[in-house]
């Protein structure tokens, strides 16, 4: 085991190289399956198109369920830049109500943030600890095939001044984001019917904010220029270090146009107190956007020699734009199919367990996903979060418990919790299976 903090190779001198498996992109996706892979002892290349720190559009924030895979994968949230919350804090036509993690048993009852800046920086270098061969620098640009068309690797440029190279793997993971490009490549394209949201973030220097141990989402907020209710909801979530990230996220119904976030960001921070500091002259970054690829909407997510994870594969939550949690789970999940695919010659028996892994993750949020989805469609897109928050749900603690469980997601498996238990048996009621739905779907939302 190499350490956390080693160098990592850079593209200077980087030659063509062969590996049992190959993963494109360095992202929490990437390199959770990097590090997985490497602990099961298989030869792992990991090739990254920029290097680290670097920024990432992100609400920078993990529930449980995310501090779980850190956990897992042994990262150290104790070192300086971990912040640790209690819960969300859910606002919605002036009532504000706090929420506390579950204590569930299986998943920790705290969630973190710290920011993307240098969050990825982490878990590659914990890939390269576990054994993995890391490339920054290194930008696949085209897969290679056999004669069947069977992925065998990727072209590559490196460094500064695009050097062609070559990289060949039996299997290939891509983690390579939203843009998907490998997926494309080898004629995955994106499921129509399935969601694109779109988020922004900007920091603000808030040290009574920063502090905050609740993670705050507002409900009731307004499109800039049509007064229409946001098709999605606000965060504001606190890094610790004497800033916020403060940003909000839309999936608008294709009727209604694209939403100008930051108008609407202007405008949500107007109804601020002053004494908050999230204004101009506090402002400490530019307003960035990104895409959110949502509920499956590139599928399969296995093909040919390809495993897609995280956002490549639109792996990110239509409840709550949740995606760090469910790239990392996904994953660990990618990593044992293929550790467990290469135990076994070139051949039927090895498809077959690559062929388990879309199985796999339908099993886990299949039905979830399209219950979200559903629900996406016929209101979130069109009115927000507001109607599942109305006054009686945020005065019954009972209700916007059990509300905020089935936003961020609950337990897959039945539990002791009373809540959990009941939210596991109605999303169950829900088919899976991958099935479209008429239209755009899934929830808009800050990923997080």
């Amino acid at each position: 085991m190499r350490s956390a903090q080693e160098p990592v190779a850079e593209a200077n001198g980087v030659t063509d190289e062969d590996a049992q498996v190959i993963v494109v992109g360095a992202g929490p996706a990437g390199s959770t399956a990097a590090v997985h892979l490497a602990r099961a002892g298989l030869d792992v290349l990991l090739l990254e198109k920029g290097g680290f720190p670097r920024e990432k559009v992100c609400g920078d924030g993990l529930t449980p369920h995310g501090v779980h895979q850190l956990l897992k994968m042994g990262v150290d949230i104790d070192e300086p830049g971990w912040t640790r919350t209690r819960g969300t804090r859910w606002v919605c036509e002036g009532r504000r109500v706090d929420i506390d993690w579950p204590a569930l048993g299986r998943y920790p009852d705290f969630g973190l943030t710290r920011s993307r800046h240098d969050f990825d920086d982490i878990l590659a270098r914990h890939a390269v600890a576990a054994g993995a061969r890391l490339r920054t620098h290194v930008k696949a640009t085209a897969p290679l095939t056999d004669r069947a068309g069977r992925i065998t690797g990727v072209r590559a440029e490196a460094g500064p001044d695009r050097e062609p190279r070559t990289f060949r793997a039996p299997l290939v993971i891509a983690a390579d984001g939203a843009s998907a490009r490998t997926a494309l490549a080898m004629g995955l394209a994106r499921d129509e019917s399935r969601p694109i949201a779109t988020a922004g973030r900007r920091y603000y220097r808030s040290p009574e904010l920063s502090k905050d141990p609740y993670l705050e989402l507002w409900a009731d907020l307004r499109c800039a220029r049509t007064g229409r209710d946001l098709p999605g909801y606000g965060w504001i979530f606190p890094l610790g270090d004497g800033r916020v990230n403060v940003g909000l996220g839309a999936l608008p119904h294709p009727q209604d146009g694209p939403v100008d976030l930051r108008a609407c960001l202007a405008l949500w921070l107007s109804r601020l107190p002053e004494e908050l500091g999230l204004h101009e002259e506090n402002a400490d970054s530019p307003l960035r956007s990104a895409a959110l690829p949502m509920a499956f909407n590139r599928r399969p997510q296995y093909s040919r020699g390809l495993l897609l994870v995280g956002d490549s594969a639109g792996m990110i939550s239509p409840w709550s734009g949740e995606g760090i949690a469910q790239a990392m789970e996904a994953a660990e999940v990618a990593a044992e199919t293929a550790a467990l695919a290469l135990a076994h010659p070139a051949g039927p028996r090895r498809e077959q367990v690559l062929r388990s892994y879309p199985a796999e993750l339908d099993h886990r949020w299949g039905h979830y996903y399209l219950a979200g989805s559903t629900v996406a469609r016929l209101v979130l897109s069109r009115y927000g979060y507001r109607p599942l928050l109305p006054r009686r749900v945020m005065e019954t603690p009972a209700l916007v418990n059990a509300m905020a469980r089935l936003l961020i997601e609950p337990g897959r498996k039945p539990s002791r919790d009373t809540t959990d238990a009941l939210l596991h048996a109605l999303v169950r009621l829900v088919p899976a299976g991958g099935r479209r739905t008429r239209g755009r779907t899934g929830g808009p939302a800050a990923r997080r």
